[in-house]
């Protein structure tokens, strides 16, 4: 089941969209967190969509350049990413403390704090507590922790519909669509594009709206404000959750957070348990970090605090809900840890090469490019020797050049490259032991090849032939099975004519001396001396 426009209908989870969904690109799963096909055949299929590409490009650039320009006024950048890392570092190391501290605060303050366990716990909490509200529609802020346990769909079984406000995500839910970005849901999209959708979904916008931003975004406004008015329950996430005061944070761009954080009489937060900081000071860092990494911007138009519930100002009535969704077993990862740092800026996405080219879709998650490809697999146990290739996230760690271009940029200094090595590994330990694969018959063939001197010279002369397949262009572009898996997507340069080995010899290797003919032959002693004797008889 879907909203659209407040009325919940089917939605065709795991199928293709039906004739009358045109806008949506991909089937919506059943799993919000593994959406059933490989990276690389879903890369392969992204790849063909030129529009896609010109989309990501154009944006993707845009947001760097903004973020380049803000980061550069910063003169102790390096010591905040030092502080982000080193807060989080300790977060980590005392979570289960921070966590019980919080709870206290939030209660002591007219807050009530539930815990759930899985996606399924955290939806029949929130379902229970907007019907026993008496509601049948939410607001919501964008929240990557409710799109993590697909609260919109688990809310519109039990008849609740669920108004996306964020202006991205909006678009998203009316296109019936999955979000490709974590800051911009929408970057997939172009104007074009979007004045489509809101033509034919929105139901309520002028027929002559042009694709000019502005006036989309009066559009939405205008759309949404009665829904801002009219509903009792607002349900968000939260960037940032404060221990010794029991506050929380959501930071925003476009003001519809504020509205639904004061409007209704009941709010409902839904907080991933890494999300928490120990102290005000903390907070202080993150807030200069985050809006510079995300947006490109000096700090957030719309910072929202809020301390459990005070009496005639916003909600009266604030529960708050701790998820956990595999984030425990993450933490118990040594290595893996890391990726509970984030915090949720995209950073990473925007400079990827790879992600720039695909888009967030071919991840098959709603957490996309770098680290989508180190968290969903740990999320899932999809890694640490627990998935192998028979699980279709075991691909993300692969999806990287380990170019490093996202741990350069990461404002927590997240080393996404060293773990994306550790997953592939893991990958590679989980799948010992059975029938082989191809990969791993090809790599055991290397060995074997490898590991004899005489075998890879012989190798080396027989790779030359390959020179003959090549051609004058210099490159092999098809070869027969099993090494067509590598000419399907990329080229093979043709083998050097001349190898290393043959180089070095004719460099290094010096010639024997010619032969002196007044040289005695070895085996011939001098007359009258000893072979072990030099000229003047001593001993050498």
């Amino acid at each position: 089941m879907s909203t659209f426009l407040g009325i919940p209908r089917s939605r065709g989870r795991g199928h293709a969209p039906v004739a009358d969904e045109p806008f949506g690109a991909v089937p919506h799963p059943d799993e919000p967190l593994r959406w059933g096909e490989d990276f690389p055949a879903a890369a392969r299929q992204a790849l063909q969509n030129t529009q896609l590409r010109r989309n990501l490009a154009h944006a993707t650039s845009t947001i760097r350049a903004k973020r380049a320009a803000v980061v550069g006024e910063v003169p102790d950048w390096e010591a905040l990413r030092d502080a982000g890392s080193a807060i989080k570092t300790d977060v980590m190391a005392r979570l289960p403390e921070l966590l019980e501290e919080l709870e206290r605060n939030v209660t002591a303050r007219g807050g009530v704090v539930h815990w759930a366990r899985d996606a399924d716990e955290a939806n029949r909490i929130v379902a229970d507590l907007v019907k026993a509200r008496g509601a049948d529609e939410v607001v919501k802020v964008k929240s990557m922790a409710t799109q993590e346990i697909g609260l919109n769909e688990a809310l519109a079984a039990e008849g609740i519909a669920a108004h996306e406000t964020d202006l991205a995500e909006l678009i998203v839910q009316l296109a019936d669509d999955m979000p490709s970005h974590i800051l911009v849901p929408a970057i997939h999209r172009n104007r074009a594009e979007i004045r489509e959708i809101f033509l034919e979904r929105m139901g309520d916008v002028p027929p002559d709206l042009s694709d000019v931003p502005r006036e989309l975004a009066m559009a939405a406004r205008a759309h949404l404000r009665r829904k801002f008015l009219s509903a009792k329950v607002a349900i968000s996430g939260a960037n940032f959750g404060v221990a010794d005061t029991g506050t929380l944070t959501v930071v925003e761009s476009e003001g519809n957070g504020r509205m639904c954080l004061t409007l209704p009489e009941t709010l409902i937060t839904v907080m991933g348990i890494e999300k928490i900081v120990p102290t005000y000071t903390d907070l202080e860092v993150f807030l200069q970090l985050l809006p510079r990494s995300s947006t490109g911007e000096r700090m957030n138009p719309y910072t929202s605090l809020w301390t459990g519930v005070t009496p005639g100002d916003g909600p009266q009535e604030f529960h708050l809900v701790l998820l956990d969704n595999g984030r425990t077993d993450v933490l118990a990862d040594e290595v893996g840890r890391a990726a509970l740092h984030c915090i949720r800026c995209s950073a990473c996405l925007n400079v990827c090469p790879v992600y720039e080219r695909v888009g967030g879709h071919a991840y098959g998650s709603v957490y996309p490019g770098p680290i989508g490809a180190i968290l969903t697999p740990q999320l899932t146990k999809g890694s640490g020797g627990l998935g192998g290739h028979g699980d279709p996230n075991a691909s993300l760690p692969y999806a990287s050049t380990l170019c490093g271009a996202c741990y350069e940029v990461c404002p927590v200094k997240i080393d996404i490259p060293s773990i994306l090595v550790e997953l592939r590994a893991r990958e590679v330990d989980a799948d010992r032991g059975g029938l082989p694969t191809g990969w791993g018959a090809a790599m055991k063939a290397a060995s074997f090849v490898m590991s004899d001197a005489r075998r890879f010279e012989l190798a080396e002369k027989a790779a030359g032939l390959g020179r003959m397949v090549a051609g004058p262009k210099g490159r092999i572009s098809t070869l027969p099975p099993p090494a067509s898996a590598w000419t399907r997507s990329r080229d093979l340069p043709a083998p050097a004519e001349q190898t290393f080995r043959d180089w070095w010899r004719t460099e290094h290797v010096a010639p024997d001396p010619p032969a002196d003919p007044r040289a005695v032959p070895p085996s011939v002693p001098p007359s009258g001396g000893d072979p072990g004797s030099d000229a003047e008889g001593g001993a050498r």
